[in-house]
């Protein structure tokens, strides 16, 4: 096993720590927030570092590729199914940024069908830092719901968008 694998399951065991902390805050600023927040930013970096490493020491591995997207996915989805439960976030926005993950993985299943593999595109890379830095900022500044919406406007603007990027740039997968 690769040392950026190992970096990238470091990221998924921090993840139920993360939801432990923000159960504990219970929304509200606090030392357990902070922790959250903490723990949350230290995940986060492992995405940028494991992918640093993968591609400077020349170790991405097929089991690397499915993995670190699924770290991020789960990681984010966690923190907004959070946000979900305490009313801060709504239902129906964590259901398109849901919708559009499993829509994509459909994509990229029916692609490899055909022998092809879909790399990550420039907009799912930007959906994915910007809802991590989104949902920063709701950890950091709990309780402001002008805030709070500016990030779902972000995260659900940018899920939409590079969803469809996909489904535009990789149509030809679903003919014959």
């Amino acid at each position: 096993m690769t040392t950026a694998t190992k970096i990238t399951l470091v990221r998924v065991v921090m993840i139920p720590l993360y939801l432990v902390c923000m159960y504990l805050s219970g929304g509200v600023s606090g030392p357990w927030m902070y922790l959250s927040l903490a723990i949350f930013i230290a995940a986060s970096l492992t995405d940028y570092v494991d992918g640093y490493i993968a591609r400077h020491y020349n170790q991405t591995t097929d089991f690397g590729k499915f993995l670190d997207p699924l770290a991020d996915k789960l990681l984010t989805i966690a923190a907004m199914a959070m946000f979900c439960e305490w009313g801060v976030f709504p239902a129906w926005a964590l259901m398109i940024v849901l919708t559009r993950e499993f829509a994509v993985t459909g994509l990229r299943l029916v692609a490899v069908q055909k022998g092809t593999v879909i790399a990550a595109c420039w907009s799912g890379k930007v959906k994915t830092a910007s809802t991590m830095v989104g949902l920063c900022a709701m950890m950091a500044l709990p309780g402001i719901p002008v805030l709070n919406w500016i990030v779902i406007c972000l995260i659900v603007g940018t899920t939409l968008y590079s969803g469809a990027e996909y489904f535009v740039q990789n149509w030809r997968c679903f003919l014959a």
